[in-house]
């Protein structure tokens, strides 16, 4: 038959795996980059799961391995902060190296790490091992997103891949201290981490077989003290903003010294980038009004979602009492407007652009928080369930359009250094957050205790500490003096409650400013080369035939 190759004896050659699903890709349109999506979308959940999974499990292994206090923050801390400093130095790398083969190191490592800290018999152990996840899936995060931005030419069918890859984040972080709790029950506290090896052993052949490799530019020698400079920096600042809101005191020397630090640390990085002729991170990026405008709207973004998830679970759990599992399934709301709004971004962003889908987004979280300063010490789960849906809503267009929008400002090849910038502007803005409104809450929180009758001074400023410390003293002083110290701790929560919503609403109308810098259509092709625009919404049809061929073309 013609176009058909045979050897000489009438029989087909040999043909590779890799040819073969080559051809497959050929015959059915690309359509095995939605299976490569959905590998990279289990990747993500394992990855936002680890971060959130071992909340509820840290009763359980402070009774089983009797770790200090130190040694039970960095338990917690060690992986999101290994995570956030490595992301740079694994990004930047994986455009030199290949980043299918970075984020397959990074399915083997986060394996071994799972199992080390599964079967840790002591704090020392699992703090190495919790840092050992954090390098696995700082190899892991930068690798997807800008693997998902060379499968995805069209930039329509990337806008709809990335509302998929942010809604499944939204999922496997919220999905974490159910799990947990339910493993945690179940089983015993090292579990929350055995779930991981069979999926590792699942998805590291299949990505091996069906993910393509990719490289970015790859001019001049890797520069090895910039990765270094930039991870020492990343660290140094996220460990200072992480202190600052643990502490609440601005001028513990604890906090500030490795903020100091990874900001003198981030400097030099950026100057040294500016002066060499193969920079690991091109800055010429962040003179692009979009790109620089997407970074800055991910950290606002983070700021206020990490920030009031935090209070809003201290305000259901210490002011309406409700418990672990009933204060989980509050918060579901918030989770499945999150999937809506990365479902149907896609759609969303053709309609009416960057510009008014992140302005729109941080306007309608804005509007969400002012409702939720209606909360008091009374249950509205009415009021809670239409806040935290406008809240999730909101938030996860903002994230959705805001990624979209920086991943399309670069061309494929600098994908890497690119997608480590919006995962590390994540990080930091997640840290920022609990420092920033956690320290808003405690400010507004601790003068309504100075002065409780029948309180002796030493007590009310224990008390000032947190709502949960006020609850235990008052449970021992009892009596008059008992009940004062519980009901100003109540008011004073809630008005420092008020306070911080109504500071976290400035921020996200400033954000909702910031994004006005935005392109005001979406854009189609590649930004170095002819871009094809989509006209507004009375032009509709033309819109959808340009975007066509640019995606051909493409």
């Amino acid at each position: 038959m013609s176009g058909t190759n045979t050897t000489g004896d009438g029989e087909r050659p040999p043909v590779s795996p890799a040819a073969a699903w080559q051809r497959i890709s050929a015959v059915s349109g690309g359509t095995n980059r939605w299976l490569v999506l959905g590998v990279l979308c289990v990747s993500l959940v394992l990855v936002a799961l680890d971060a959130t999974i071992l909340h509820v499990a840290v009763p359980s292994v402070t009774e089983d391995l009797r770790p200090g206090a130190m040694e039970l923050l960095w338990i917690v801390d060690a992986y999101p902060l290994v995570c956030a400093a490595l992301l740079i130095l694994f990004g930047t790398l994986g455009d030199r190296v290949g980043r299918r083969r970075i984020l397959l190191c990074g399915y083997g490592l986060f394996g071994v790490a799972s199992a080390i800290a599964a079967l840790a018999d002591n704090a020392q152990v699992l703090i190495a091992a919790r840092a050992l996840l954090g390098v696995g899936g700082a190899m892991i995060m930068p690798a997807t997103l800008s693997i998902l931005r060379q499968v995805f030419p069209d930039r329509r069918e990337r806008a709809l891949a990335i509302g998929i890859w942010t809604a499944v984040a939204a999922i496997g972080a919220a999905s974490g201290p159910v799990l947990g709790g339910f493993l945690v029950q179940h089983f015993w506290w090292g579990s929350v981490f055995l779930i991981n090896i069979p999926l590792m052993a699942l998805i590291l052949p299949v990505g091996r077989w069906l993910l393509p490799e990719s490289k970015g530019s790859a001019d001049g020698p890797w520069d090895v003290l910039g990765a270094l400079m930039a991870a020492g920096g990343v660290l140094g600042a996220v460990l200072g903003v992480k202190r600052l809101g643990a502490e609440r005191a601005l001028a513990d020397p604890q906090a500030l010294l490795p903020l100091a630090l990874g900001v003198a640390l981030l400097v030099l990085f950026v100057r040294r980038q500016r002066r060499r002729a193969h920079p690991l991170i091109d800055m010429r990026m962040f003179s692009r009004a979009a790109f620089s405008t997407s970074v800055g709207c991910i950290v606002l973004a983070m700021l206020a979602l990490v920030g009031l998830e935090l209070i809003a679970v201290q305000y259901l759990q210490l002011v309406l009492h409700l418990s672990p599992l009933r204060t989980g399934l509050r918060l579901l709301p918030l989770t499945f407007a999150a999937m809506a709004a990365g479902a149907t971004g896609s759609y969303t962003l053709q309609r009416i652009g960057p510009r008014t889908m992140v302005s729109l987004g941080f306007v309608l979280t804005a509007c969400a928080v002012l409702l939720l300063t209606l909360m008091g010490q009374q249950d509205r789960p009415v009021l809670l369930t239409v806040g935290f849906v406008l809240l999730g809503f909101g938030l996860q267009t903002t994230l959705f359009a805001a990624y979209e929008s920086m991943l399309n400002e670069v061309p494929a090849a600098k994908a890497g250094g690119a997608a480590s910038i919006g995962e590390t502007s994540y990080q930091l803005g997640a840290g920022m957050g609990i420092a920033l409104l956690g320290s808003v809450m405690n400010a507004a929180y601790a003068p309504g205790l100075t002065q409780v009758p029948g309180v002796p001074a030493g007590d009310s400023e224990n008390a000032a500490h947190s709502l949960g410390e006020a609850y235990r003293i008052a449970a021992r002083l009892g009596g008059a003096a008992g009940e004062s110290l519980y009901a100003a701790a109540r008011n004073s929560f809630v008005h420092g409650l008020h306070v911080t919503l109504l500071v976290s609403a400035g921020l996200l109308f400033v954000g909702a400013v910031m994004a006005l810098k935005l392109p005001r259509v979406m854009e189609c092709g590649e930004p170095s080369g002819e871009a094809v625009r989509v006209p507004p919404q009375g032009r509709q049809a033309g819109a959808q035939a340009e975007c066509d061929a640019a995606g051909r073309r493409a």
